[in-house]
């Protein structure tokens, strides 16, 4: 399978410091490996004219809108992705947005999820996406999923992509190949992305 790049967006999912600083009650323990492969597949979106589109989780300081099952963790690890540590905010360095590459704020783990993207998509006409952040079998593979289920082709780059450990980060990659979703490496993308 081919992705036409005028057709493709690349979402870049929560590579924020909050979840790769090791002081964060919700650091990643494979987020900070993947930078290098996340910039990788940023450099080859970017020269193949594929829009990128920075997805990024921000809590209220006061917790509010925090999801329960992870309230207790982000309250005791510094109250990251909130206005409470601003830094946590940030994407790490080598990750930041060009000017032109567009910002979506999520609430919860899918990226469309209480967000306009399947509508913002659409009218683009775009028909594939480019999965890249962190975490596999939260965000990511929400995010595959409820891709999947609109009609969208959907690649997940592998070494882009970051699990709490190498088995879950398998299982997950297995699991959304088999459901539909192409998996390659940050090195294949290119490979992947087909002027038509």
């Amino acid at each position: 399978m081919t992705f036409e790049p005028a057709r493709t967006t690349l979402l870049m999912i929560d590579m924020q410091m909050g979840f790769i600083d090791p002081e964060s009650g919700l650091c990643i323990a494979g987020a900070s490996a993947s930078i290098p492969a996340c910039e990788a597949a940023l450099r080859t979106a970017r020269s193949q004219d594929v829009p990128v589109l920075h997805v990024r989780r921000r809590y209220a300081a006061d917790g509010s809108d925090v999801e329960p099952v992870r309230l207790k963790a982000w309250e005791e690890g510094g109250r990251p992705l909130s206005p409470a540590w601003p830094e946590s905010l940030d994407p790490p360095h080598g990750l930041e947005p060009l000017a032109g590459e567009a910002i979506l704020e999520k609430p919860r783990f899918s990226a469309f999820f209480g967000t306009d993207l399947h509508a913002r998509l659409e009218s683009l006409g775009v028909r594939s996406l480019v999965l890249i952040g962190t975490t596999t079998p939260n965000c990511i593979r929400s995010t595959c999923y409820d891709a999947l289920s609109l009609g969208y082709d959907v690649a997940v780059v592998s070494d882009a992509t970051s699990s709490r450990t190498p088995e879950v980060q398998k299982a997950n990659l297995d699991d959304m190949g088999f459901i539909g979703a192409t998996v390659c490496t940050a090195s294949e993308l290119q490979g992947l992305l087909c002027q038509e």
